[in-house]
């Protein structure tokens, strides 16, 4: 999908601010700092008339990120943009990885301001700190396509049904090179928890195009309910996941275990273990997986199974210490018929040799 860049949004300066917020401050000009350089050039271009309302991490602070900034939109509807300063390599360069600029992206993110609000909403800054906070504890950075849920509204006090994010290319900020490396613009759109079941579904940048419609700049409105609610959403989500099948191929669950009981004069029995809060998810997307002739995992943090489509009937191989069920289309729809989300035995037909206990 193409973006084009709006012209004549940017908002006039508003009156300064105290203490660690104010005007202007990202387009200081930073002695040894290309990185930071880098930044406020590509914003420079989409906001050439504007100084952003920045937040500066004060010496000694504990909060990751050194700096977020925010601009005021009118257009396509009233928003704040804020943008992050610091999963790139702001000042020197010390990744080994000469193409890229620390994690190779900055975060941006659009938030509804329908009040016209001269300030954003300091909520924005922390939950945007909290994750630059994941990404330096983890190592782990984020993508286009990547999903995560927020375990509750992304707005804290709020009622919001806002409470998962995906990550998309900013549409208005193309990649930028610098002397420290290569770095993309990252943005969060919020979602509803039925959204981000719908993008396990089928595929992240595919539901996120049916949205976009609905999103214009993939701006996040805390006030919105889901966009499943509409008829043609709803549909057109499942007749993509039902024409391709779910691009995710692994859940992480909060047990998972299996062990192999020798029986006289017959093959073993497979048990494997599951925590009831997982089944839900399996029961959703095994069906979307397997007959598309793609595994889909499970795992634990003790233990691994893969579920994999079978060419010559079902059976259990362990292999590196991984459990490997291959399911036959009678099989795996009779896992998906039979399975439930309490606790229990459960049998498959056409695979005596295998049982799945919920815990």
């Amino acid at each position: 999908m193409q973006y084009t860049s709006p012209s004549g949004t940017d908002a006039e300066p508003g009156p300064a601010h105290h203490g660690d917020a104010h005007r202007g401050d990202a387009h200081r000009s930073e002695a040894g700092a290309p990185g930071w350089d880098a930044i406020n050039h590509a914003l420079n271009r989409v906001y050439p008339r504007q100084s952003p309302w920045h937040s500066s991490a004060p010496p000694g602070s504990a909060a990751p990120l050194p700096g977020i900034s925010a601009y005021k939109r009118i257009t396509p509807l009233p928003h704040w943009h804020f943008v992050t300063y610091g999963f790139s390599e702001l000042f020197d360069k010390r990744n080994d990885d000469a193409a890229t600029s620390g994690y190779g992206f900055e975060l941006t993110f659009r938030l509804a301001n329908p009040d016209d609000a001269e300030e954003p909403p300091r909520w924005a800054l922390n939950f945007l700190q909290n994750l630059a906070r994941y990404v330096f504890d983890s190592g782990h950075g984020f993508h286009a396509g990547h999903y995560l849920s927020a375990g509750g509204p992304i707005a804290a006090d709020s009622d919001s049904q806002i409470r998962a994010l995906a990550f998309v290319q900013d549409p208005e900020l193309a990649p930028v090179d610098s002397d420290n490396g290569r770095l993309e613009f990252l943005q969060i759109v919020g979602l509803t928890n039925e959204e981000e079941f719908a993008l396990k579904r089928w595929s992240t940048l595919k539901v996120l195009e049916v949205f976009h419609d609905r999103l214009p700049l993939w701006i996040t409105d805390l006030e919105r309910g889901s966009l499943l609610a509409d008829p043609d959403v709803a549909a057109r989500l499942a007749e993509g996941s039902a024409r391709e099948g779910s691009s995710v191929g692994t859940i992480y669950a909060d047990h998972v275990s299996w062990e192999q009981r020798k029986r006289l004069l017959r093959a073993p029995v497979t048990v494997l273990a599951l925590s009831a809060r997982q089944v839900g998810e399996l029961l959703a997307l095994l069906p979307l997986r397997l007959p598309f002739g793609h595994a889909f995992s499970a795992v634990g943090p003790d233990a691994r199974v893969v579920f994999e489509p079978a060419t010559r009937g079902n059976e259990a191989l362990v292999v590196d210490g991984v459990l490997h069920l291959r399911l036959d289309e009678r099989a795996m729809r009779s896992l998906v018929q039979r399975l439930r989300a309490q606790a229990g035995t459960y049998e498959v037909e056409g695979f005596p040799a295998l049982q799945v206990q919920v815990r």
